[in-house]
């Protein structure tokens, strides 16, 4: 039966038998224990045709490239503050307060609700910004509340001032509300004007959406002080900050949720995410009922095991495991409350879809294969690229304006442009 589910989920040109009739490689039983320990050694298992293998070989190597800079980078600068022994020891020793909330499966006690009637101020955007005829961008802030759910590191977050500003930047139809699509940038990868290319805002706001650009916890103008590049704060901090980051992403994102839903009357919303920002849209896919879909994007789902393969700072993180006398299913058991593998979506399945690299060297296919599998493989569309370079992007852009066509995103008085899109 799952893999003839498999069959009609995959919408991709890449998709093989091999791979479509293969069985899950998620775990039953807390996966962070049952999941094999030599994941991040896992072989992809894609069946390419010399063309695809030429370009996926290609755009791989820029991958492994950009991985091993990344690795040095942030082994040099976040390692020695927030993974030196002592730090990763205190973080470990929070096991017992994330296990429990891991164990229970219930996202509402770790991802708290927000409050209500939060004051969301508006500003005209900063420049560069794509400026729509028929329509107004505006930046978006507020004061976020949350408090971190570990009480010891309440006091540390609260000294953080920038990262305590959320903020979004929003492109709305003058005619609106229209059903709008929340987008999560990737890691470093905060920019707007960055965003705007790789979201193809510009084709989405034509489609019929509004479109809201999120910017994550500790990146760009929430960057902790003296922070040596956007999102060095979200790893710098340890263990404990990688769960509690996720939660202030989680609690911020569902602020401007209540914001177009109840101040500005959106009927309908969606989030998507690359990377660190697709395992975030995965997060809230099991954690806010009002998400009409959710996309990742080549995302991670494992951090623990992710970490592994990105050298040299996989060594690193062995010989710190080694030294302090714990294995990778501790870490993960620790990350878990943080994870999208924890909790159950509570979308439906034709309502999940993830979009794949079989080239991808930063977040391997292997995470959104594992996603698939816990999602009960939901639609999935594979392009012969890697993390950076989206092959065929046309054709992935098509089929997301399929499925939302499918899921009845847009009103019927909004289906006019995105028909036309869907025929283009």
């Amino acid at each position: 039966m799952l893999g003839a589910m498999s069959k009609s989920s995959v919408v991709s040109r890449i998709a093989h038998q091999s791979f479509e009739l293969a069985p899950s490689i998620m775990p039953a039983g807390p996966w962070w224990n049952n999941l094999e320990t030599t994941f991040s050694q896992r072989p992809e298992g894609f069946e390419l045709e010399l063309l695809d293998k030429t370009r996926v070989t290609l755009t791989a190597a820029l991958d492994v490239a950009l991985r091993t800079g990344g690795a040095l980078g942030v082994g040099a600068l976040a390692l020695p503050l927030g993974f030196h022994p002592l730090k990763l020891r205190q973080a470990l020793a929070d096991r017992d307060l994330y296990q429990t909330i891991a164990e229970s499966g219930d996202p509402r006690i770790f991802f708290r609700q927000p409050q209500e009637h939060v004051v969301v101020q508006t500003r005209a955007p900063g420049w560069p910004h794509y400026e729509p005829d028929d329509g107004i961008c505006q930046d978006l802030r507020f004061a976020s509340a949350f408090e971190p759910l570990n009480p010891r590191h309440r006091k540390e977050f609260r000294r953080h001032a920038q990262n305590r500003i959320a903020r979004a930047r929003y492109w709305c139809h003058r005619d609106g509300p229209r059903p709008t699509i929340m987008a999560v940038h990737g890691f470093f990868a905060d920019p707007y004007w960055l965003n705007e290319w790789f979201f193809q805002l510009p084709w989405l706001y034509r489609m019929g959406a509004d479109v809201l650009l999120f910017t994550l916890p500790f990146h760009g103008e929430r960057q902790t002080r003296f922070s040596p590049f956007s999102g060095h704060g979200f790893f710098a901090g340890g263990v404990t900050r990688i769960n509690e980051a996720f939660a202030q992403a989680v609690h911020d994102f569902r602020v401007f949720v209540d914001y177009l839903c109840e101040q500005r009357g959106v009927q309908q919303v969606g989030v998507t995410g690359v990377s660190l920002g697709g395992l975030t849209a995965a997060l809230l896919a099991a954690v806010e009922p009002r998400l009409s879909f959710a996309i990742p994007n080549v995302p991670v789902t494992t951090i623990a095991d992710l970490v592994l393969e990105w050298q040299p700072l996989g060594t690193a993180l062995r010989a710190l495991l080694a030294l302090t006398g714990y294995s990778i299913r501790d870490l993960r058991h620790v990350l878990a409350v943080s994870c999208p593998l924890t909790y159950p979506p509570l979308l439906s399945r034709d309502r999940l879809m993830i979009i794949g690299g079989v080239g991808d060297r930063l977040a391997p296919p292997k995470h959104s294969r594992l996603l698939w599998d816990h999602w009960k493989r939901c639609r999935i569309h594979w392009f012969p690229g890697s993390h950076v370079i989206h092959l065929d992007r046309g054709e992935y852009l098509k089929q997301i304006a399929r499925f939302l066509g499918e899921i009845g995103f847009f009103e019927e008085k909004w289906q006019t442009p995105w028909k036309r899109h869907l025929r283009a």
